[in-house]
């Protein structure tokens, strides 16, 4: 009996997240996957919430897609590893680990706490500050600030740490309240700040990365275990090649998005333009809060003693 595939998205066309996961449906249809394949690109465009796709990805009403890492640490508290500010430099050694031990970690809890089965790891992206106020360089300058990020407790703290006032907003709403002025400051990869136009707004980037950002591609536990073995071949293959394909895309992306936003006029202020240790040291306490309530294994695993 023929098995449809339904994908969503919650980022437009211009998204590398969008063309990556088109890439795998038209992977799946061009190996022939036994029924019909259908992607829904973004879904905040229907009105609809992320929030609401990743709780039709855990019922089975959508088979397949992609959440970042922190809309779902609230639940899986072990997704808190990818959130350790300031933890990763190296984004090959950091997913080479979630090719790995660490992710077969992870994978573990998402599915003793969840309806869900990771497919694979997505790169998100080192994540940066924009703001409409001022050049920011120091914590100081972070101080009083609204900053929009997504509903993690890790981000929260962390930023809190940095002095800023963090708002959480589903990512439907991100636009309305840059535009509106509710919050300063948000953070996001560069990417996003074309994918949105927020660049209009926030005429300041510090390149922080404070978060290195990981994407759970993901689908409903018991429709993978119900899929037949060639129906898995095909899927694993598909899932692989769009890996590839999206990481690739997020690398190359970071330095062109940079190159664009210089061209807009925006003011990028480098890591060597920040006072990295000062920014480091205001989230020290945060980070080793995060750190004793995970698993050492697991800590171990990902980040090792080479991306401390």
């Amino acid at each position: 009996m023929p098995t449809p595939i339904i994908m969503a998205g919650y980022q437009g066309e211009a998204s590398i997240l969008t063309a990556s996961l088109r890439a795998l449906a038209q992977g799946l249809e061009t190996a022939s996957w036994d029924g019909p394949v259908e992607l829904l690109p973004d879904v905040t465009q229907t009105g609809e919430r992320a929030a609401e796709l990743f709780a039709s990805l855990e019922v089975g009403s959508r088979h397949v897609g992609y959440m970042a890492s922190g809309y779902l640490s609230h639940r899986v508290p072990e997704l808190d590893v990818l959130d350790l500010p300031f933890a990763v430099s190296d984004r090959a050694q950091a997913l080479a680990a979630l090719d790995g031990a660490a992710g077969q970690l992870l994978r573990q809890a998402v599915e003793r706490a969840t309806g869900l089965r990771v497919l694979a790891f997505w790169d998100n992206g080192f994540r940066h500050v924009s703001n409409a106020v001022r050049p920011l360089r120091t914590p100081a300058d972070c101080q009083g600030l609204v900053i929009r990020t997504l509903d993690s407790a890790a981000y929260r703290e962390a930023l809190s740490a940095l002095g800023f006032e963090p708002m959480t907003t589903d990512v439907k709403d991100l636009v309305r309240v840059v535009e509106s002025g509710t919050v300063q400051a948000q953070e996001n990869p560069l990417t996003n700040l074309l994918t949105f136009s927020l660049w209009r707004h926030h005429p300041h980037v510090s390149l922080t990365g404070h978060f290195f950002g990981v994407l759970l591609l993901v689908c409903p536990r018991a429709w993978h275990e119900a899929l037949e073995a060639r129906q898995l071949e095909v899927l694993n293959a598909g899932v692989a090649d769009a890996t590839r394909m999206q990481r690739a895309l997020a690398q190359s992306q970071d330095e062109a998005a940079l190159a664009t936003l210089r061209a807009h006029g925006v003011q990028v202020l480098m890591p060597q333009d920040l006072d990295m240790s000062a920014l480091r040291a205001a989230t020290t306490h945060a980070s080793q809060r995060l750190r004793e309530r995970l698993p050492a294994e697991l800590v171990q695993a990902y980040l090792g003693p080479t991306l401390h």
